[in-house]
């Protein structure tokens, strides 16, 4: 048993507030919080415990970034000078780029080379506070290079760390098939194997008019249904598919981009409770003008996350502390909100439940920081005010 006491907590419990804690202790045993309050109000069985002394020091759950694509080959860095020159997203992916072009790369790469790459990626991550991760495919679009991602990223738990794995096969339509609805076919033909394997978490789909229609993507959700799978979507992104209500009559997780959400998408995953996953860096990286419908969010009350979106096109930033402030400054979240979103919000993103809030029963996945209040974590950008990071109870190097 180990107390950590001290510092300032925002535990985040309950549905608002930062929930924060003066000179307060967390108790841990087993990879679990046991007790978290404050210093004066330690129950007896931390009498035994090993001492950790915070020193004052800031303390928040671990974050969770819930929206990665990780596993990959090859960069964009050129598509982000095409885009300055007037290239659209759209524009770039017609002409053989986008994620036809990561697409190629990962094809060519060998397993150990992706591991080395994402290795890195994800220590990255873990440097600004990472406890939890999710990781998807969907830059393979063959049965046997989906299968590599996957490997690869079940692989990264190694570095110390939760990874959650999703198929998303339904990316893109790979070179080799003319008739999207052939390729729907055989990407929902290859997920069973994946899964009876144990690579897949969750399923995903890209519903957009340069990707697959919900018609489609309602094909892969069934498969998947059948096997038992959540599914997440990335949706309205850059129009309106009506791809939340789809993802919602599925109980989707998650719906991810969100531009071009609707009235009615919205009341959908409120009604489905499905988070809205916010993600900063595609938006500012694209120089997006459409923003999500925040305020209609939090009137229904559908549950925002945010996340990096790591990927070598849209959004090659592997900064979640620069997410928390673009979250504020791009689309006007809180801090709280925005702090929420990288921990409670982004678990529930991956449905978990037991990690994202300082709170007994919890998984001890938290961050120590050098700062007084959590907001300066939001307010600051551009430097990592980390100490150190605890995963299930394990201390390690920030």
């Amino acid at each position: 048993m180990k107390l950590w006491r001290g510092g300032v907590l925002a535990t985040l419990a309950g549905d608002s507030g930062w929930g924060l804690i003066d000179d307060g202790a967390l108790l841990v045993d087993g990879g679990l919080i046991r007790w978290a309050g404050a210093v004066a109000a330690l129950p007896p069985e931390a009498a035994g415990a090993e001492v950790v002394e915070l020193g004052g020091a800031l303390v928040t759950p671990g974050l969770v970034d819930c929206h990665t694509h990780l596993v990959y080959g090859g960069n964009r860095a050129h598509e982000f000078e095409q885009r300055l020159h007037g290239a659209s997203y759209a524009d770039i992916a017609k002409a053989g780029g986008g994620i036809r072009s990561t697409v190629a790369a990962t094809r060519a790469a060998g397993e150990a080379e992706l591991l080395a790459a994402a290795t890195k990626r994800a220590q990255a991550l873990i440097r600004e506070g990472v406890t939890t991760l999710e990781v998807k495919s969907g830059y393979g679009l063959d049965a046997a290079t989906e299968a590599r991602m996957l490997r690869v990223a079940r692989k990264l738990a190694g570095l110390g760390l939760t990874v959650r794995t999703t198929y998303l096969a339904a990316h893109a339509l790979p070179p080799e098939f003319a008739d999207a609805d052939d390729y729907i076919a055989a990407a929902c033909l290859w997920l069973p194997d994946l899964y009876e394997a144990g690579l897949v978490d969750a399923v995903d789909a890209f519903c957009e008019h340069i990707a697959f229609s919900p018609a489609q993507v309602g094909r892969v959700f069934d498969a998947a249904r059948r096997l038992g799978l959540p599914v997440k979507l990335h949706a309205e992104q850059l129009s309106d598919q009506g791809g939340a209500q789809l993802a919602a009559s599925h109980r989707a997780l998650s719906c991810d981009h969100l531009e071009f959400l609707s009235p009615a998408g919205v009341q959908a995953m409120a009604g489905a409770g499905t988070v809205a996953v916010l993600l900063p860096g595609a938006f500012y990286a694209l120089r997006e003008t459409q923003l999500p419908p925040i305020a209609a969010l939090r009137e229904a009350g559908v549950p925002i996350a945010i996340a990096t979106d790591h990927n070598p096109g849209s959004s090659p930033t592997l900064s979640p502390l620069l997410m928390l402030n673009m979250a504020c400054v791009l689309f006007r979240l809180t801090p709280e909100e925005a702090l929420r979103g990288l921990t409670v919000n982004g678990a529930r993103a991956l449905g978990l439940q037991d990690r994202g809030q300082l709170v007994a029963g919890q998984r001890a996945d938290f961050c120590i920081w050098d700062g007084a209040h959590p907001r300066e974590l939001a307010a600051c950008f551009g430097h990592n005010p980390l100490i150190e990071r605890v995963c299930h109870g394990n201390q390690g190097e920030a």
